[in-house]
């Protein structure tokens, strides 16, 4: 049973520190996308300004190895939620927007994906993520694959007050990126003086930099990874009074691997198992289950046991 919550801070609001000035956006191309057209654009942009109304989107045609680490940070995020015990929220490449002061937009960001920890307390309902009006994503991931974002959208999610900003350079090597930029993960958390480099995670407690980048490479999931996400969820679940089988499709196939050890323990006594025995168990615990069908005389037994201990 999931423990409440105290109740969630209130978003962000907008900070006014220095923006670059003009941001750059190497990779990309500038592209004309007037105030009217921006409200029905549905393609895929880096950054649009009012100002000048221009967009910047990438120049290299989207690959496997640009796409493939937002999609997999997904799919990593919903594993650490079931062994939490809570659902995490992943929202794609969403508009992240700016309003000037009579409520126009001003400014969009689209990032590789960005992730709610607590997404039934803060995901925002509307269209866009509005800073300075919706919760900020707890992590932002940017893929820098045959791009550069520290030259110019790192400054923004920065003045904007994101809190943490991961900048994965993928194993793969594009080539347009310069040979002297490794691959691995950035952690940019922000502090008092802005972002500062971070060895692990604050929104997801112990994920490392170097565990991050080798999950987000790697060409299935391993048992290394596997490990790590079970940590990482566990930390959250510990923090927030939940545990896996609080996660309902966790928990079904949890009770379904159970009735199937129990079925092939009484089949090996030789005992017939009853008729409709799943919608017969209620309640009981999996190690009920199992010690019942170690123990019991036969089919009636068995379900007479269950019931005692439900």
């Amino acid at each position: 049973m999931a423990l409440p919550r105290p109740a969630s801070p209130a978003a962000a609001p907008l900070r006014r520190t220095t923006e670059p000035a003009p941001p750059e956006f190497p990779g990309c191309r500038a592209v004309r996308i007037t105030r009217d057209a921006i409200a029905d654009f549905e393609g895929r942009i880096e950054y649009w300004d009012a100002a000048t109304e221009t967009a910047w989107m990438v120049c290299e045609p989207t690959t496997v190895y640009h796409e493939g680490p937002g999609q997999r940070l997904a799919h990593l995020a919903a594993l650490i939620a079931a062994g939490r015990g809570s659902p995490i929220t992943t929202l794609g490449t969403s508009d992240l927007l700016v309003r000037d002061a009579r409520g126009e937009r001003q400014r969009i960001m689209q990032a590789d994906q960005i992730v709610y920890v607590h997404p039934v307390e803060t995901v925002p309902r509307g269209a866009a993520v509005e800073v300075g009006a919706d919760h900020l994503p707890d992590v932002v991931l940017e893929v820098d694959y045959s791009t550069d974002v520290r030259r110019g959208k790192l400054g923004l999610y920065e003045a904007w007050g994101f809190p943490e900003v991961w900048v994965e350079v993928p194993d793969a090597a594009s080539p347009s990126r310069s040979r002297r930029r490794p691959s691995g993960v950035t952690i940019h958390r922000l502090g008092h003086g802005g972002y500062r480099p971070a060895a692990a995670s604050a929104a997801f407690p112990g994920w490392t930099a170097a565990e991050i980048h080798a999950a987000l490479n790697e060409p299935r999931l391993s048992e290394a990874t596997s490990a790590v996400l079970t940590r990482v969820g566990r930390a959250l679940g510990d923090a927030e009074g939940t545990v896996p089988d609080d996660d309902p499709w966790l928990r079904g196939q949890r009770r379904e691997a159970t009735l199937r050890a129990v079925t092939q323990v009484l089949r090996t006594r030789g005992i017939a198992v009853p008729q409709g025995l799943a919608a017969r168990l209620g309640n009981a615990a999996p190690s009920d289950l199992v010690d019942a069908a170690l123990a019991c005389r036969n089919g009636a037994d068995f379900l007479a046991r269950v019931t005692r201990n439900g």
